[in-house]
């Protein structure tokens, strides 16, 4: 392969970035359409995102262990490795996803309480995790599906299939949440409506994306199992899994400790900040720092490191006006951001600020996932997990203190996950600019 010019690495990043931010826009168009349910809805809703975050942990032991292997794959021209690597990637995705639908459908029960959560919206939460978990398996497949087509330098197909899954989303969430819709009869689901018309919507990008992934591949029905290549994609994987599994038991924790003592208004808020506010902005740097990713395994698997350097100088100017951009967005346009999600001025207040806060840390954030897609697009996903879990944990007792003996209440929690935020940015840059990546063998 040949290094990348500026030009050709916007044509790898944009799409990226549009695949991940219409990808994380479930959570918005969720956030979206409850809010005319109940607020006890979208504080459920809001609160069980870190929740899914950790059954999406699972998944991404699979989708990110085979990411760099396919792309190295891709990048020494062994098409039957990509294969073997393939076929064992999705007999563990399906595995994974059977098994966490039924453990998550059951213990659903006791997952509120765990949350600290009670009463409208505590009911509303076992109904949404309950219908999710009945339709597991497209969500267990997608991440997979568009890692590989990441992996081998196709940024476009993941943007098609995640603007699919998107649109239909929106297009069947509404008729299956209200009992009428646009002067059309609707299903009324409520909440479970909302987990149904996501879940149903990946079903069908899911059956595209495979069709159009045998063909890229020449993957066969036979290559599809528990295979040789399982070692190696775990080995990556559990890693990345482990500290996207921990970042969200860290947030499970705060739920408990410092979010729901606060109030409803303050996990609707979160919910807001979160999923909706940070589901726009980082998806954008995770989408570029996910292309220079690719572009890293594909040059090591070709040995070519230098490649991989060059793509990073190219990159980080786009990064960081990415950042400055965010930053502006969230100081300048935070109230209004927040009022297209709320019309409680309880809510609307501290989801406000909230999003204030956030400006501070926005450069840094992206600067972070550059350094993160190059570490884990190299197979570094340890030293992704040694810095990013201690800085994580970190965050239960500083929210804590800032809350509640300090006295700033849900602003205190906002700064802790800020602070804690440039920490990780700090040290993620540190190890990507000491280069050890380029030498590991996976």
């Amino acid at each position: 392969m040949t290094k990348l010019n500026t030009r050709q690495l916007l044509g790898l990043a944009l799409p990226s970035a549009a695949s991940v931010v219409l990808t994380n826009a479930y959570r918005s168009v969720d956030q979206y359409w409850l809010q005319w349910v109940s607020t006890d809805a979208q504080a459920a809703v809001g609160s069980l995102a870190f929740v899914l975050i950790a059954g999406f942990a699972f998944f991404e032991v699979t989708a990110v262990g085979a990411a760099p292997l396919i792309a190295r794959a891709t990048g020494a021209e062994n098409p039957e490795e990509r294969r073997e690597v393939l076929g064992t990637a999705i007999g563990l995705s399906l595995v994974t996803g059977a098994a966490l639908g039924l453990a998550g459908y059951f213990a659903a029960q006791s997952i509120p309480g765990l949350l600290g959560l009670s009463g409208g919206a505590a009911t509303q939460s076992v109904v949404y995790l309950q219908a999710l978990c009945l339709t597991l398996l497209p969500l267990a497949i997608t991440p997979l599906i568009d890692q590989a087509f990441i992996a081998t330098g196709d940024m476009r197909t993941p943007m098609i299939l995640q603007g699919l899954a998107l649109g239909l989303n929106i297009l069947f969430t509404p008729f299956l949440v209200f009992e009428s819709f646009a002067g059309l009869p609707g299903m009324g689901l409520g909440v479970a409506g909302a987990a149904f018309g996501s879940n149903a919507s990946r079903l069908i990008s899911a059956i595209l994306g495979f069709v159009w992934l045998q063909r890229r591949t020449g993957l066969q029905m036979r290559d599809i199992g528990l295979g040789s290549q399982s070692s190696r994609i775990l080995r990556v994987g559990i890693p990345a899994g482990a500290g996207t599994l921990f970042f969200a038991s860290v947030y499970w924790v705060l739920l408990v400790t410092s979010v729901s003592p606060l109030g409803p208004h303050v996990n609707a808020a979160l919910g807001i900040g979160f999923s909706a506010l940070e589901g726009l902005t980082w998806p954008i740097f995770h989408g570029i720092s996910i292309a220079v990713g690719s572009v890293v395994g594909r040059s090591l698997g070709a040995g070519k490191p230098e490649h991989a350097d060059h793509c990073i100088r190219l990159a980080t100017p786009l990064i960081v006006t990415g950042g400055v951009i965010a930053t502006l967005a969230f100081f300048f346009g935070a109230r209004t951001l927040t009022g297209f999600f709320t019309e409680d001025p309880a809510v609307h207040d501290a989801a406000t600020t909230y999003a204030l806060v956030l400006a501070a840390s926005q450069l840094f954030i992206a600067l972070e996932s550059l350094a993160e897609g190059v570490l884990i697009g190299a197979g570094d996903t340890k030293t992704v997990l040694a810095i990013s879990l201690p800085l994580n944990v970190m965050r239960i007792p500083l929210a804590y203190a800032l809350a509640f003996p300090l006295g700033w209440g849900a602003t205190g929690i906002w700064w802790a996950i800020n602070l804690t935020s440039i920490a990780k940015a700090l040290g993620k840059m540190h190890f990507m600019r000491r280069g050890d990546w380029k030498r590991l063998v996976i």
